[in-house]
């Protein structure tokens, strides 16, 4: 198991109200889970330590099994007094975090605040898209795919047109969970810009800036390790679907020619 201690020294206190937990924290983890990255940007910018713990999800130890009811990561232990509560599904993980840490990463208003939580759903449903157009088993399916991915990114394009506040992020220049939520899918993109050109985020320059603006985030960084790329990559690489294709064949054409003895 690997285990690291997270913390984000700059992020501003902004003086909430609510009372820094004192419990230890243990998120479980996987490599490449963006659900898992979700937890551990937003520990990274409340300033919170935490003890990260990665699994292997294709041969799950007998520990993971007895506590998450799911099967599924991410996974917050939380230790306080000698007891353990195991709370599971980012959103419940996200809400718990916002419910009993300082730093607040969700607007006060709470208008606003339905708003952000239903742009986190639809995070999430951008992440089931992305699932499938990496899983499509053929080109028809995989076009299909990566236009109704681009539409998505339309509805999101039009959204962020639509703030009232300029600045980085999604609601200006306040960072908040909606942030935290699409950095991971942003980070996606960089391996598949790797693979091919396929259009997703073609015309939209405010997507294309916040993905900028995210991907230099020291939060949303650190919440994968350094061969995060080359994990995702094989990941696709190994799959049964037509990018795992494309990458063989990108493969092929930049395989150096074997040098022939005399």
């Amino acid at each position: 198991m690997k285990h690291e201690i997270c913390k984000d020294a700059d992020i501003p206190d902004t003086g909430s109200l609510v009372a820094k937990t004192t419990d230890k924290l243990i998120l479980v983890s996987h490599h490449l889970c963006p659900y898992v990255q979700r937890a551990a940007i937003s520990l990274a910018e409340k300033g919170v330590p935490f003890e990260r713990v990665t699994i292997d999800l294709a041969n799950k130890p007998a520990w993971f099994k007895a506590i998450s009811p799911l099967g599924k990561v991410p996974l917050l232990r939380v230790r306080q007094h000698g007891e353990e509560t195991v709370i599971f599904e980012s959103a419940v993980i996200l809400e718990f975090l916002e419910e009993t840490e300082v730093n607040p990463l969700h607007p006060a208003d709470p208008y606003a605040r339905a708003r952000h939580r239903a742009w986190i759903e639809f995070g999430s449903a951008i992440l089931n898209a992305i699932g499938r157009f990496y899983s499509a088993a053929n080109e028809t399916a995989f076009r299909a795919e990566s236009e109704t991915l681009s539409a998505m990114f339309d509805r999101l394009e039009a959204e962020l047109a639509d703030r009232t506040a300029p600045g980085l992020w999604f609601a200006g220049e306040r960072f908040s969970l909606v942030d935290a939520v699409y950095g991971p899918i942003f980070r996606y993109f960089d391996v598949f810009d790797r693979i091919g050109d396929f259009g997703i985020l073609a015309g939209k320059p405010l997507a294309r800036a916040w993905r900028k603006a995210l991907s230099a985030r020291q939060s949303i960084k650190q919440a994968v390790d350094p061969d995060y790329p080359q994990r995702l990559e094989a990941f696709l690489r190994a799959k049964a679907s037509y990018l795992s294709k494309l990458i063989r064949q990108d493969d092929q054409a930049t395989a150096l020619p074997r040098v022939r003895s005399a």
